[in-house]
C-alpha cells in the first residue's frame, strides 16, 4: 500500500491502494457498460449532474481542501480556492455551453436529402492527471466527457491520488450511475497495459515531457485514437517601456510564486525593457519578500514547500548554477524564515544579470525562482520570449492594447496574455505548442477531443 509522504513535515499522510491489471478490467468494463446507458442521457441531465457535483463536492470541501495541503503542501487558503474559483467557474462555463457545442451541424438544403455532423461520445476516457492543480487539471477532462456522454476513468499522480476519489465520490452523492467516473490508481506498469488494450476512446496526460513520449507511444503502439497532451513550459513575460510597473510587478510576483510556483503556465523567465528596467525590479524584490512562507495550513501562508525534496533541490541547483554563472540574487532563503520540518521549504527566488546560457532561463524550473533579463527593445524580448523549446502561454506588459495585440501574433505560445498571466479562461482553448504538447480542452473545442464526429447522409426518397 503506497504511502503518501506531506511536504509538511516529511512524513506519511494518507495511503492507497494499487490496482492490478484485473482489478482495472473490472473498472474498465464497468465504466465500458456504464458508458453505453448514459450516451442516452439527454445533455440537459448530464449538465444537472456536473453542476449536483459541484454542490457534492461543496459540502465536503474543507475535508477536501486540507487533504490537498497534506498531501502536495498547497496553501490551505489555494487548496480552498482552486475549488471555490477554478473548478466552479470551469465546470459551470462547460455546463453552459455543452448543449450548443455539442449540437448537430446541419448542412445546407439539398433537394431530397438530409445530411449532418453528429458528435458522437469516444466511450470510455482515461484522464492522466497531475498533482500541481488536482482539480482544475482534473476537471478540464472530466466535466467535458461526462458532458459529451463518456464515461471516466481518472488515474491522478500518486501525491495527490486521494482526488481522484473525491471526484468519483462526489459524482455519485450527486447521483451519478455507478461506473460514471472512477478512480484508477496503478502502476505506471499497469497505466502502459490499460492504454494497449484498444478500449479506450481518448487519454488525456498532464506531466513531463519525457513521460509525455512514453504515454503517447503507448497509445501509438495499439490505438487509433486521440491523445491530448498538455507538458512542460517555461512561460516567458514581457514588460515594456509603457507599461503600468508597479501593476506588472505585483501581477508577476504572484504569477511565478503562487503555489511555490508549481503551475503549468507560471511565469518563469521575464524580459524587462531597459527604460523601466530598474523601477520594475526595486518593485518586485520589495513585493516578493513580502511573502508569507512557512505551515500551508496556516491561513497566513501565502508560500508554502514544494512537493518534495527532489523537486526542491533541483530549484536550489538550478539557482545555485546561475549564480556560478554570473548572475546576482535579490531575494533568497536569507531573506525569510524558512522552516525546517522539511526539506521541501524554499523561499522566493529572484535572479538578475541572467542570460541564456543559464538554465534557469531556458530549462522548466516549476519552482519559486525566477530569473529578470534587461532588454534593448521590443524586438529582442520577443526573440528571447520564443527562444525556447516550451510554448505554453506567455505575457506582453503594455500600456497600449493595439501594440500588445500586434506582438500577441509573432509570439509562439498556445495562450498570450497582454497584462495578465498564469489564468485559464475557460472560454478560450486550453493548448500549447512545441514541448508543451498538444491537443485542446476547454471552450466549445475542448468537447473535439472527447468526442468523434459521425456524419449522417440521408436520402429522403428511392426511386
Amino acid at each position: 500500500m503506497p504511502e503518501i509522504i506531506s511536504p509538511i513535515d516529511g512524513k506519511p499522510c494518507h495511503s492507497f491502494d494499487l490496482l492490478d491489471d484485473d482489478a482495472v478490467g473490472e473498472r474498465l468494463a464497468l465504466a465500458a457498460a456504464t458508458q453505453r446507458a448514459w450516451n442516452d442521457t439527454p445533455i440537459a441531465e448530464r449538465a444537472e449532474l456536473c453542476r449536483g457535483m459541484l454542490e457534492a463536492y461543496r459540502a465536503r470541501g474543507a475535508e477536501y481542501a486540507e487533504q490537498i495541503t497534506r498531501m502536495m503542501g498547497k496553501p490551505i487558503g489555494q487548496a480552498s480556492g482552486e475549488f471555490a474559483s477554478t473548478m466552479v467557474e470551469r465546470t459551470e462555463h462547460l455546463c453552459d455551453i455543452a448543449e450548443a457545442a455539442l449540437a448537430d451541424e446541419v448542412l445546407p438544403d439539398k433537394p431530397g436529402f438530409r445530411r449532418f455532423i453528429r458528435h458522437d461520445p469516444v466511450g470510455v476516457v482515461l484522464d492522466i492527471a497531475a498533482w500541481n492543480y488536482p482539480l482544475a487539471i482534473a476537471v478540464n477532462v472530466i466535466v467535458p466527457s461526462v458532458l459529451a456522454g463518456n464515461s471516466v476513468l481518472v488515474k491522478h499522480a500518486s501525491q495527490t491520488a486521494l482526488v481522484a476519489d473525491q471526484f468519483a465520490q462526489s459524482f455519485l452523492d450527486a447521483g451519478a450511475p455507478e461506473g460514471l467516473v472512477q478512480p484508477v490508481p496503478m502502476s505506471h506498469e499497469t497505466t502502459a497495459n490499460l492504454i494497449r488494450s484498444r478500449a479506450l476512446g481518448y487519454v488525456s496526460f498532464t506531466g513531463s515531457v519525457r513521460a509525455g513520449h512514453e504515454i503517447y507511444r503507448a497509445v501509438a503502439s495499439e490505438n487509433f485514437i486521440q491523445a491530448g497532451m498538455e507538458l512542460g513550459g517555461k512561460d516567458p513575460a514581457l514588460v515594456l517601456e509603457d507599461a503600468n510597473v508597479a501593476f506588472a510587478a505585483e501581477n508577476l510576483v504572484d504569477g511565478a510564486f503562487y503555489n511555490a510556483g508549481q503551475s503549468c503556465c507560471g511565469i518563469e523567465r521575464i524580459y524587462v525593457h531597459e527604460r523601466v528596467y530598474d523601477d520594475f525590479v526595486a518593485e518586485y524584490v520589495r513585493i516578493a519578500k513580502g511573502y508569507q512562507l512557512g505551515d500551508p495550513l496556516d491561513e497566513e501562508t501565502t508560500i508554502g514547500p514544494m512537493v518534495d525534496a527532489r523537486s526542491a533541490d533541483f530549484v536550489r541547483d538550478q539557482v545555485a548554477a546561475a549564480v556560478a554563472a554570473g548572475a546576482s540574487q535579490l531575494v533568497g532563503d536569507k531573506d525569510f524564515d524558512v522552516p525546517d520540518r522539511s526539506s521541501c521549504y524554499l523561499a522566493p527566488q529572484v535572479l538578475v544579470d541572467v542570460d541564456h546560457s543559464m538554465s534557469l532561463m531556458t530549462e522548466e524550473t516549476f519552482g519559486p525562482a525566477i530569473g529578470i533579463m534587461k532588454v534593448a527593445n521590443e524586438s529582442e524580448g520577443i526573440a528571447l520570449m520564443n527562444d525556447s523549446e516550451f510554448g505554453l502561454t506567455a505575457s506582453i506588459w503594455s500600456g497600449d492594447f493595439d501594440r500588445a495585440a500586434s506582438l500577441a501574433e509573432d509570439v509562439e505560445a498556445g495562450t498570450v496574455f497582454a497584462n495578465r498571466c498564469d489564468y485559464l479562461d475557460p472560454a478560450l482553448a486550453w493548448t500549447g505548442v512545441k514541448n508543451s504538447g498538444f491537443g485542446c480542452s476547454l471552450s466549445s473545442l475542448g468537447f473535439q477531443s472527447v468526442t468523434r464526429p459521425k456524419s449522417y447522409h440521408l436520402r429522403e426518397e428511392t426511386a
